[in-house]
């Protein structure tokens, strides 16, 4: 299947937030829609001839061509329960991908139980995964339609990260007998590493790395350290920053820094022996997509962190000095867009998808100076 979608447009980017973020605006950055059009867009990755492969919600894995902003659908996906916040959800490539083809997916699937967060892999060849397969499905099922988690990540050795929900049932992010709320650390063929720090333990599952975990939405390798970072969505308040740690427990819902819906205090925000987040958003931004931008084209943006907001609407920018957030600004405030995916683009461009019925790829680049 065929679409042509929208032309690219141009517009400066517009600033409003904090007096740190007016130097990011006398720099000078174009904010190019490549495409709109696309179906409740969730995750991106980017293929070495230079298209991109981009994930629908309702279950459609799309090959983009951002130079036309054409797009193919990629067979061979597996089926999917978009109710909610559930569908097809992240992408990324096996770091070998150049010579084996490996495309991987989590998604939402359901059975009689109800639905669970799922991994799984195929061979891209043309227009089509081959020989799709589930690697692993993170139980138990549950009756229920959100916070299914979702980000994958491969590190330098070879380990796949996932995260997962706790799937609107707070307790099970504080039971190791239980994959959701949790970070989760995986061979590249589904297969737990011996190593994992939960594998000794009869009343733990295998596949834990860190536990207290609410709603996992973002995670990206940092540059330097070369270690998984990620943030979750809290409630009303408190949404975070972590770094996984093997064998931890990062709270929820034991301590937090949001409170109840309906007003009220849901636990401290700290308590002994559990790991405090290294930032947190209070209140609520509702955070998902997170980057580390690491090319050539923005000099002062080298080495930040980039999280998209989606009640938040805009783009965040994290100014670090080593784990500590020195500065924030907001960028893209304005105009509307439920940031869902933040990617650092081999080009040297930030590029974004906003969460929308009629959803867009966004790419920043600098603007050509006048």
């Amino acid at each position: 299947m065929f679409r042509t979608l929208g032309l690219a447009l141009c517009l400066p980017l517009l600033l409003a937030c904090t007096p740190e973020a007016r130097s990011d605006a006398e720099a000078g950055v174009e904010v190019e829609t490549v495409t709109t059009g696309l179906e409740h867009p969730w995750a991106l990755a980017f293929l070495p001839d230079g298209d991109l492969l981009v994930t629908e919600r309702p279950g459609r894995l799309l090959r983009l061509d951002p130079d036309s902003g054409d797009t193919r659908t990629i067979g061979g996906t597996p089926a999917v329960d978009a109710r909610n916040q559930g569908g097809l959800l992240d992408v990324t490539l096996h770091p070998d991908f150049a010579d084996n083809r490996l495309v991987y997916l989590t998604w939402a699937g359901a059975n009689d139980d109800g639905n669970a967060t799922h991994l799984g892999r195929g061979r891209l060849e043309g227009d089509r995964l081959a020989d799709f397969e589930t690697l692993f499905v993170a139980t138990p099922f549950v009756a229920a339609t959100k916070h299914f988690g979702s980000r994958i990540r491969f590190d330098d050795a070879g380990h796949l990260w996932m995260t997962t929900g706790e799937r609107g049932q707070r307790d099970r992010a504080q039971d190791p007998d239980d994959h959701n709320g949790a970070v989760l650390r995986l061979n590249d063929d589904g297969s737990v590493p011996a190593d994992n720090p939960f594998v000794d333990d009869p009343d733990a599952r295998d596949a834990l790395y860190s536990i207290g975990h609410r709603n996992p939405q973002g995670m990206a390798l940092h540059p330097e350290e070369r270690r998984i970072w990620i943030h979750e969505h809290g409630p009303r308040g408190g949404d975070e920053i972590n770094i996984p740690e093997a064998g931890e427990n990062f709270g929820w819902p034991e301590q937090t820094y949001g409170q109840e819906y309906t007003g009220g205090e849901i636990a401290p925000d700290t308590v002994p022996g559990m790991v405090d987040p290294i930032h947190h958003w209070t209140p609520s931004i509702a955070p998902s997509g997170m980057a580390f931008y690491t090319g050539e084209r923005f000099d002062d943006w080298r080495g930040d962190l980039f999280v998209g907001a989606l009640a938040g609407k805009h783009l965040a920018r994290l100014e670090l000095d080593g784990r500590e957030v020195v500065a924030e600004h907001r960028l893209l405030e304005g105009r509307g867009w439920r940031i869902r995916e933040v990617a650092d683009g081999p080009d040297g461009a930030l590029w974004l998808l906003t969460d929308h019925a009629d959803g867009r790829l966004v790419r920043l680049t600098p603007a050509d100076p006048e």
